[in-house]
């Protein structure tokens, strides 16, 4: 949103506020900036939404202040929504590649509850030496048994050096 001061704006006509917040009515935009210039202040414009757009008179230096604000939170909410357009939030689930029955129920119910809440699920299996690298493949592949009516695999099952891994995203 842009803040506009005294000879940016461009409407013939503006709805006016006084220094004190007194509404004024509607005045042509030359007699607001005559007002302006007459009290010392600055005609400033936030909204140009409605016809005629409404405008104040702020005290000189403020409203250039103002613009600055306006300026700044835009574009912090622009960088806000850039970073989380597009991403979303992936629960990673880690696990050991002997894992005992009931640490892999408790993770297995962790992973069911995320992907019927919609959201996608991150499985990795750390293996303690590349020779039970086969086993931690082993156990993401049971987790994809047991987890089939709940997530569809996004990747297939990624295979290096000490474990494996896998994305899941909810059917």
């Amino acid at each position: 949103m842009a803040v506009l001061i005294n000879e940016q704006i461009k409407a013939d006509e503006v709805v006016l506020t006084g220094l004190a917040g007194e509404k004024l009515g509607v005045v042509s935009k030359s007699e607001a900036l005559a007002m302006a210039r007459s009290q010392g202040v600055d005609l400033v414009c936030t909204s140009l939404m409605s016809s005629p757009p409404p405008c104040s008179l702020v005290a000189k230096g403020k409203g250039k202040a103002l613009a600055q604000k306006e300026a700044a939170a835009s574009k912090t909410n622009v960088g806000r929504a850039a970073r989380n357009s597009g991403k979303e939030k992936v629960k990673e689930l880690r696990f050991t590649a002997h894992i005992e029955e009931h640490d892999y129920d408790t993770k297995l119910r962790q992973a069911d509850k995320h992907l019927r809440s919609g959201k996608p699920v991150q499985l990795v299996v750390k293996a303690s030496g590349a020779k039970e690298a086969p086993v931690a493949k082993a156990v993401l592949e049971r987790l994809l048994v047991d987890l089939k009516e709940a997530g569809v695999k996004d990747t297939g099952i990624q295979t290096g050096g000490k474990g494996s891994q896998v994305k899941l995203n909810p059917r």
